[in-house]
């Protein structure tokens, strides 16, 4: 549907995602049925997930969807450990920001034009403000000591979720100032739109601070209770066995959940949108890719 991948490929893909076909003829004459024809419409979806949907250019394997799980756990969890100093939080914080850009730059929306300077520069901006956000409230917590422990706990997961909201809303910026590509139930593009943009980087920003700030929850909860237990008195360096076992479960199971409590192609009232994609059609509901 988007894209020269989706105009050359729209009814094939449609059948094989929803699983219409029985049998595909192919060129030979011969007929692919059963478990063969389950693997062709797998790797179809693998190769969708592979392929940006604006320009249909491949993504570098360590920033596709699917590489956000083992890439961001690790990050995660070191940037929740408690730093003594500035220099043991700085590398965290900085990796755990860059590759957030880096990953919500790529997978952003593409239809607007960009130069590749561009791209560097806000992914750079981006990295440096959120880095900064991320590691002032940790430095005040070094500082000035809360007594109130529930406060120190909640803290930390509080700035992760905004510092992956605020991520977004940096590393993505220029699609609420250029607009993105809005089209028809056809595909066909009607023109570009700023408040579509707003939108879409407004949805993915609350869906990347509940992924991070439930994430970061979880494990702080198990450890309250753990902490009770003659198992954490016996052996209390198991302690960080269980924080991050719990981050490693929790980003597994928010992953899939922050990707689909929004739909990457969304609907949005041709009424919402500016006064001359009103006038440029007579459709009631556009599209929009909102990216990842």
């Amino acid at each position: 549907m988007f894209g020269p991948l989706g105009s050359q490929a729209g009814s094939v893909a449609s059948d094989l995602g929803s699983g219409v076909l029985s049998t595909y003829s192919l060129p030979r004459g011969k007929l692919l049925v059963g478990l063969e024809f389950s693997k062709i419409r797998e790797a179809w979806k693998r190769s969708l997930s592979a392929v940006h949907p604006d320009d249909s250019k491949l993504i570098p394997v360590p920033f596709r969807p699917a590489a956000l799980l083992p890439f961001m756990t690790p990050m995660v969890f070191l940037s929740l450990v408690p730093g003594k100093s500035l220099k043991s939080m700085i590398l965290p914080q900085l990796s755990l920001c860059s590759y957030s850009a880096a990953f919500n730059i790529i997978n952003g929306n593409a239809s607007y034009n960009r130069h590749l300077y561009e791209s560097v520069l806000l992914g750079a901006g981006a990295v440096a403000s959120t880095t900064f956000f991320a590691l002032v409230p940790h430095l005040l917590l070094i500082k000035y000591e809360l007594k109130n422990i529930l406060l120190r706990r909640a803290l930390p997961v509080v700035i992760l979720a905004h510092v992956s909201a605020l991520n977004v809303l940096a590393s993505r910026s220029l699609e609420t100032t250029r607009g993105i590509e809005v089209m028809d139930k056809e595909g066909k593009v009607i023109g570009y739109s700023r408040k579509a943009g707003a939108k879409a980087v407004k949805d993915t920003a609350a869906s990347r601070a509940m992924l991070f700030g439930t994430s970061a929850l979880i494990p702080e909860v198990f450890s309250h209770f753990y902490k009770q237990t003659q198992l954490f008195v016996r052996f209390p360096q198991s302690l960080w066995t269980l924080k991050l076992s719990c981050t490693i479960l929790a980003m597994g199971l928010m992953v899939p959940v922050s990707f689909s409590v929004f739909p990457n192609i969304e609907r949005i009232q041709c009424g919402k949108l500016e006064e001359e994609i009103q006038s440029a059609t007579e459709e009631t509901e556009l599209f929009y890719n909102r990216g990842v």
